[in-house]
């Protein structure tokens, strides 16, 4: 796959690890459910760990009184793609536990491959905000490609992007439709079969999240 500057690819141990029992058929609904928020977690650290909102505040310690940054409240708004985009909201509120959801609801069509809108509903003042849009497939890469739209269509200029499995496919054209929006992607895996699914993948998230068929 191509280069982008707006996109990180993790190249890390434990990701590796826990991705691999995500992958899994005999992992249960409960453990894949877990996972996805412990990867989230350990991808949110990374993802926002240079351009979160700060200011500086004082803190009385025993001591004396020093000055720290810390987050602005208010800050922040994680948009999950309905429904799988759900089970990565948690592990966001791991580290950011006052940060506001949006909610944006797509679904494939099986004959085009390309979403269709049933649902958005977003913070007030998301305009103004970090948005972190979460979803653990990024395949085609035409939902996220929507949902990023539709939040610049309401004004959002600082977005990202944070997926579990990604393809190459997808990968690149969301890069390219959207080069001021930073990708995150745990895994990069091989490509999209005819179906439009990743392989070697994990299946469907979102019913492998919910139990669902």
């Amino acid at each position: 796959m191509k280069q982008y500057k707006n996109v990180t690819i993790f190249d890390h141990p434990l990701i590796k690890h826990k991705v691999a029992i995500l992958r899994d058929e005999r992992t249960s609904m409960k453990e894949f459910r877990e996972l996805i928020e412990e990867i989230t977690t350990l991808m949110t650290f990374e993802c926002l760990k240079e351009d979160v909102p700060t200011e500086e505040r004082q803190v009385r310690t025993p001591l004396e009184v020093c000055t720290q940054q810390v987050i602005k409240d208010d800050s922040i708004v994680v948009v999950p793609i309905l429904r799988a985009g759900l089970g990565m909201v948690n592990g966001v509120h791991v580290l950011f536990p006052t940060a506001k959801v949006g909610h944006i609801g797509l679904y494939r069509n099986e004959e085009t491959l390309e979403p269709c809108e049933y649902y958005a509903k977003f913070p007030t003042g998301i305009e103004d905000k970090l948005v972190l849009i979460v979803d653990p497939m990024l395949a085609t890469g035409g939902s996220a490609c929507d949902a990023i739209q539709m939040l610049k269509k309401r004004g959002c200029k600082h977005i990202k992007f944070m997926a579990v499995i990604g393809a190459p496919e997808g990968v690149s054209r969301v890069a390219e439709a959207h080069p001021d929006v930073h990708i995150f992607v745990s895994t990069l895996d091989r490509c999209l079969n005819e179906k439009g699914y990743i392989l070697p993948g994990l299946g469907d998230a979102g019913d492998r999240l919910f139990g669902t068929k």
